[in-house]
C-alpha cells in the first residue's frame, strides 16, 4: 500500500513555517507533497500564512487582511525569511502542493492562478470550510479537493461527498477505524494530521490511512518501514 507523506507548512518542525526555506527543505527531504496555507492580503495577493494575523509567525502585528503585500513583505517570518506569495512557492519547488484556503474569496483568487498556469495536476486544494471546497470545484474543472476537519459529526463522509472532495484530512487524535472504513467504502482517501511521533505513525498505519501530514522530515523515512 502506498503511503503519502505531506510536509506540513513545509517542514515546520525544523524551519520557519510557510516560508520558501521551509518548502525547499521539504522538497529536499523527499516529501510526496507540500502543504501550505493561503490568506488574501488587503490588495488581493495570495499570502502564504496560516493564521489570520501576522503576530505569531512574524515580527509584525495585526490581520493579514488589513495589510498590503508590500507591508507583509517588510515583515520577518523567521530567520530573515519574508512572507511569500503562492506564485513564488510554485517557482521555488517542483513538488506537488496542497493549498489550504480559508474562505470563498481566497478560492476565487486561487482559481484564477490555477487556470492561468494550468495547475490542476499539481495543486490539490483543501479547506475546513465546505463552501470554499465547493467554490474551487465550481471554478476549476477537475481540481482535486480535500475537506479538513478537527472535530466532526457522523456526517463528515457525506459532507465530503456533497462538495465533491476526493479526500478527507482528519485530526489523527480523534480518528477512528469506523470513519476510515466508511470513507474508503465511499471511494474517499483519508489523510491524518498531524503525525509527528512514532506512536501516531503506527496509528496511521493501523487505521490504514492513505497518508499523513507531518512537521518533521524523518517521519517520511520512518513511514517507509513502519508496518
Amino acid at each position: 500500500m502506498s503511503f503519502l507523506t505531506i510536509g506540513h507548512r513545509g517542514v515546520m518542525g525544523v524551519e520557519p513555517e510557510n516560508t520558501l526555506r521551509s518548502f525547499v527543505r521539504a522538497e529536499r527531504a523527499g516529501m510526496d507533497a507540500i502543504e501550505l496555507d493561503l490568506h488574501l492580503s488587503k490588495d488581493g495577493a495570495l499570502a502564504v500564512m496560516h493564521d489570520a494575523e501576522v503576530d505569531r509567525t512574524t515580527d509584525g502585528t495585526g490581520p493579514i487582511a488589513l495589510k498590503t503585500l508590500s507591508e507583509l513583505r517588510a515583515l520577518d517570518a523567521g530567520l530573515g525569511e519574508r512572507v511569500p506569495v503562492f506564485e513564488e512557492v510554485l517557482d521555488a519547488v517542483r513538488a506537488p502542493l496542497q493549498a489550504e484556503i480559508k474562505d470563498a474569496d481566497a478560492a476565487r483568487v486561487l482559481a484564477g492562478v490555477m487556470l492561468r498556469r494550468g495547475l490542476v495536476d499539481r495543486v490539490e486544494v483543501s479547506s475546513f470550510h465546505d463552501g470554499a471546497v465547493a467554490e474551487i470545484a465550481r471554478l476549476v474543472p477537475g481540481v482535486r479537493t480535500v475537506l479538513i476537519a478537527s472535530r466532526w459529526d457522523g456526517d463528515v463522509v457525506e459532507r465530503a461527498k456533497a462538495v465533491g472532495a476526493a479526500t478527507l484530512a482528519l485530526n489523527i487524535r480523534r480518528l477512528t477505524l469506523e470513519v476510515v472504513e466508511r470513507a474508503h467504502a465511499e471511494g474517499l482517501k483519508v489523510i491524518g494530521w498531524v503525525v509527528n511521533t512514532q506512536d501516531h505513525l503506527r496509528l496511521a498505519r493501523a487505521l490504514r490511512l492513505d497518508g499523513a501530514t507531518t512537521d518533521h522530515p524523518e517521519i517520511r523515512r520512518a513511514g517507509r518501514f513502519t508496518a
